[in-house]
């Protein structure tokens, strides 16, 4: 079955933006879907004014995943960290001109991947960013886990 992606949608899958990785990143967020296998991870630049200079992804998955991560890193460059906030994943479907509702989800992943990378850098920098909330999906608590305890981590923090 053939679904009905948009020129957008597309363009961004072809040609991906942002596609690599930033070293000595301001914050880096990766995510992942145990349903479907899509990992995303993004990286941010930010200056001391908390405004993105520089997003980048990486992104292990399917043709909108990919596109929905190359457009989230577009729409969040140049805006602030506050503004990043709301790139929501609708504000991300809508600047592709919409997904098939069975892709909707990797646009959530974009948006998570956004949010998990502003929360490393609100860690780092010991910043507060307000609405950002920590990130649930982390990927080793998906399918394979090795022992860890991962209450313990929530408890101490």
């Amino acid at each position: 079955m053939a679904m009905n992606y948009s020129e957008k949608v597309m363009d961004h899958f072809t040609n991906p933006r942002n596609v690599g990785e930033i070293e000595d990143a301001s914050g880096c967020g990766t995510v992942g879907n145990a349903v479907c296998g899509d990992i995303m991870r993004v990286y941010l630049d930010i200056d001391e004014n908390n405004v993105i200079q520089d997003a980048k992804f990486k992104t292990f998955g399917c043709g909108a995943a990919i596109a929905t991560s190359s457009m989230a890193t577009v729409l969040v460059k140049g805006k602030t960290v506050q503004e990043a906030l709301e790139v929501t994943n609708k504000a991300v479907m809508e600047a592709l001109d919409g997904l098939p509702p069975v892709k909707v989800h990797c646009s959530l992943l974009a948006e998570e991947a956004i949010h998990a990378a502003l929360w490393d850098y609100a860690e780092k920098n010991g910043l507060v960013i307000e609405g950002l909330e920590k990130p649930v999906s982390d990927i080793s608590e998906h399918e394979h886990d090795h022992g860890h305890d991962i209450d313990d981590e929530e408890d101490g923090a």
